[in-house]
């Protein structure tokens, strides 16, 4: 298992995948302590098994829609917490000193992770 520093650093090309998961080159970054609506294709919404998605797809659009404005407003920098089940990355994302997490959470687009 990799073992993290909890030094930020920058992210030079970042893609948003949706409000709470981003790519920056090739490693796949998600959002610590947040979770956003999925988008329409999230199998999750698919499976009756899984209670806990948050399925509002209109929702998911305007949560990934808001964090591409943020990113794109200055240099995006990430704190590696960790990684998820998945092999993502967990980490804070921060622009210009504004925590994307907190902020989607501030604009009703994000709920804090449980």
């Amino acid at each position: 298992m990799p073992v993290f520093l909890a030094a930020a650093v920058l992210c030079l090309s970042p893609t948003v995948h949706d409000g709470d998961t981003i790519r920056c080159g090739s490693e796949r970054v998600r959002i610590a302590n947040i979770d956003a609506p999925e988008l329409p294709d999230s199998p999750k919404c698919h499976d009756r098994r899984v209670s806990y998605a948050w399925c509002d797809y209109r929702a998911g659009e305007a949560s990934r829609a808001a964090l591409v404005r943020l990113l794109s407003r200055g240099r995006v920098m990430i704190e590696r917490l960790g990684t998820d089940r998945y092999g993502r990355t967990l980490a804070t994302v921060s622009v210009g000193g504004v925590d994307a997490g907190d902020y989607l959470i501030s604009q009703g687009l994000a709920k804090p992770w449980r």
